[in-house]
């Protein structure tokens, strides 16, 4: 491995001189800097991460801590998206990225305690089922720097979804197309979840049309499987609805999976309606209604509220940043209003 010695030894400077130069210090002359710089770069000299953090108190390496019940990691659309978004800015401003866990090299460690390890400047944390979580909840209130998704926590910066008005325009367009028995199958315990159900049920209230307990699920997000069965009961109700909202787009393929099986046409027979308009949602038959979520701008605004907060340019009164999606009408509500 290159040392800033042997760079110094083939120019005929100081190991001082060497280490200005690479760090742009201007001190150095323009020609000696070129020189340095120059022969650093043709003897494959790279600098040491720890020795940078060392000198600049940084290590320009951001944490992603993302847990979730379902285990899905990568594969879960919704926050693919999100945490690309995240990388993408991180990138663009020069920062690495560190997947947070509790296992390093076969030793048990707290979230916080692997971040110290790891020496990150601070971390984002998405798709955390539980934050009252022990390991989560001593991160959240350590030292490190951290940005929270779709949970507001005290003196933490916080990038959430619009989730109620998300829910308010997607039943409203249901509504609008005629349907009045109305299901929702909705995801695991969470904030995320306690928001949209609520605001189901409000906006439902607020055209004056009755709640029905019965077609309230509580499935699982992501969960085709789940999702499947859960479809199946509702269809086969007695006075079954017409409409069925699902947790989310992915699982929407249980329901479509149900409906198959029994032999039902989307939306002629049934009507169903996704949430978060993953790009595969566009390329079912029929296309899907559903509420796109703006995943990208989520994980860019995250990184850009954490690295503001690393470089302490954060006011002493963290802020919330709503980020809003759009409505995907779609093909798979059929229209009973005769408009």
């Amino acid at each position: 491995m290159v040392s800033i010695k042997d760079i110094a030894s083939q120019c005929g400077v100081s190991i001082a001189t060497v280490s200005k130069a690479l760090n742009d210090h201007h001190d150095v002359s323009g020609p000696t800097k070129a020189l340095i710089r120059e022969t650093a770069k043709k003897m494959g000299y790279l600098p040491n991460s720890q020795a940078r953090a060392l000198k600049t108190n940084r290590t320009y390496n951001l944490g992603v801590l993302f847990v979730e019940r379902a285990s899905s990691g990568l594969t879960h659309s919704h926050f693919a998206s999100v945490l690309n978004g995240f990388k993408n800015e991180a990138e663009a401003n020069g920062y690495d990225i560190t997947f947070i866990n509790q296992n390093i090299g076969g030793n048990t460690m707290t979230y916080y305690e692997h971040c110290v390890f790891r020496g990150v400047d601070g971390v984002v944390i998405a798709c955390v089922d539980d934050f009252e979580d022990t390991g989560v909840a001593e991160l959240i209130g350590s030292s490190v720097p951290a940005v929270t998704i779709d949970y507001i926590s005290e003196n933490r910066p916080a990038i959430v979804s619009d989730n109620a008005e998300g829910m308010k325009a997607l039943t409203e367009y249901i509504c609008r197309m005629g349907h009045r028995k109305i299901a929702y199958i909705y995801g695991d315990q969470s904030k995320v979840t306690s928001i949209r159900l609520e605001s189901f049920c409000r906006t439902l209230e607020d055209l004056n049309i009755k709640v029905d307990e019965k077609y309230l699920i509580r499935g699982k997000y992501h969960d085709p499987e789940t999702t499947e069965t859960l479809a199946r009961k509702l269809v086969e109700l007695d006075d079954p609805p017409t409409c069925i909202i699902m947790p989310d787009d992915f699982a929407a393929l249980g329901g479509i999976t149900a409906f198959e099986k029994l032999g039902m046409s989307i939306p002629d027979d049934i009507s169903i309606a996704g949430y978060d308009g993953i790009t595969l949602s566009q390329f079912l038959h029929p296309r899907l209604t559903t509420y796109r979520q703006d995943t990208e701008m989520i994980g860019a605004e995250a990184a850009r509220q954490l690295i503001s907060m690393i470089k302490k340019e954060i006011p002493a009164d963290p802020p919330v940043v709503t980020v809003s999606g759009c409505l995907i009408k779609g093909s798979s509500v059929k229209n009973l209003a005769g408009e």
